[in-house]
């Protein structure tokens, strides 16, 4: 028996739905593909502008973060006058006793005083053996207090002119300047904590009316200033 011709209509139109399907993936396929290769800007600005804020936060996060604590190195405060007077008297006792220097405290700051006759021959910047060693001793013991150092020269008020020196000025002035060199050059003493002045006879201890006086007048005067000296 043959089909009818209505069978036959509907079979032969059967293959237009699998053409429809096939053209619809092809549409899909197509835009999918100009989708995928069509940058949107509008859409690429806030993608950009969220990644930017993300490596911007990390940066910001890590200058944010916490420096490990190594450590403060904190100076030390000077020691107290008082410390530094009671330690040089314990080490110097001797020659305290022996009257070739005194231990006096003033304004200045705490004064370690030698008198002529123990560190210099008269009218001259020549030391004695004796000086050397005393004052290498001084140096000893001042060393370990972080403590600036004044060298003065002083003398009497009698008028000194000879080939080396016109004045007590000089005089003064030059033996400072030769108990620095010793301390810089043969003890190796910090030159940064010493200072050297030369005063003559206008800074005396005493009245200068007896030769006992006068003879207390002329000295060198080390001196352990003030810390806001």
């Amino acid at each position: 028996m043959r089909p009818s011709s209505h069978q036959r209509g509907g079979g032969q139109e059967r293959w237009l739905l699998s053409y429809a399907d096939f053209v619809t993936l092809l549409f899909a396929l197509f835009v999918t593909m100009y989708a995928v290769s069509t940058v949107d800007a509008d859409k690429l600005a806030p993608a950009a502008s969220s990644m930017r804020s993300a490596f911007d936060g990390d940066k910001k996060a890590a200058e944010a973060a916490p420096v490990p604590d190594i450590g403060v190195i904190v100076p030390q405060t000077p020691p107290d006058l008082n410390q530094v007077r009671d330690a040089l008297a314990l080490a110097l006792a001797d020659a305290i006793a022996a009257g070739r220097l005194e231990l006096i405290e003033d304004a200045r700051g705490l004064v370690i005083s030698l008198p002529e006759r123990a560190t210099f021959a008269p009218a001259s910047t020549d030391m004695t053996p004796v000086a050397l060693q005393l004052i290498a001793r001084v140096a000893e013991a001042v060393q370990p207090f972080d403590r600036q150092l004044r060298i003065e020269g002083h003398t009497d008020n009698v008028p000194i002119h000879t080939r080396e020196f016109h004045s007590n000025w000089e005089l003064s002035t030059a033996r400072a300047a030769t108990v620095i060199r010793f301390l810089i050059e043969r003890v190796k003493f910090d030159p940064r904590r010493l200072s050297a002045a030369g005063y003559g006879e206008f800074h005396p201890r005493v009245d200068n009316e007896t030769p006992e006086n006068r003879a207390r007048n002329r000295r060198v005067d080390i001196v352990i200033l003030e810390a806001s000296s």
